[in-house]
């Protein structure tokens, strides 16, 4: 029993220190225009360089669209299979939309792009999501950070 107590134990705080080493440092949400992705790399026959971010998009074929570019640190190791969820709420809908992202996500320093693209941002380029709510969560569905806009939590009137 003793060491059932220990193992769990030890489990629980290596979860703890895992989810520690990871934040969420800043979210700016805004529009982008497709051109805004456009590389010169690209005029010669390339891929897509996403210049040291990580860009994925809900309709991945498509790059204009309400975008997050979220700031990530994590001291710890590259997650592989990371998930990351964005709830929404929009102007054209008083429910709130998820999206979930997979990825690996690097040790270190990283910049997110998560794009709300084609039919999933309807809006104009001026349009602005209402409320959001983000969560990083490991392969297995642990969250390990999460952060939210100010009207979020605002409470239900």
């Amino acid at each position: 029993m003793r060491v059932s107590l220990i193992v769990l134990f030890a489990f629980a705080a290596a979860s703890v220190c895992a989810a520690a080493d990871l934040t969420i440092v800043r979210v700016w949400p805004g529009y982008r225009t497709a051109a805004s992705f456009d590389r010169i790399s690209e005029y010669f026959g390339q891929a897509e360089n996403a210049q040291a971010q990580l860009i994925l998009r809900s309709q991945a074929d498509k790059r204009a669209g309400y975008y997050f570019l979220v700031r990530v640190s994590n001291i710890g190791v590259t997650l592989p299979d990371a998930k990351i969820e964005l709830q929404v709420i929009t102007p054209f809908s008083p429910e709130p939309k998820t999206y979930l992202f997979s990825c690996t996500l690097p040790a270190k320093s990283n910049v997110l792009n998560l794009g709300l693209t084609g039919t999933d941002w309807p809006g104009k380029p001026k349009d602005e999501v209402v409320a959001w709510h983000l969560r990083l969560l490991s392969a297995a569905g642990t969250e390990l950070a999460n952060t939210q806009s100010h009207l979020w939590s605002m409470p239900n009137k």
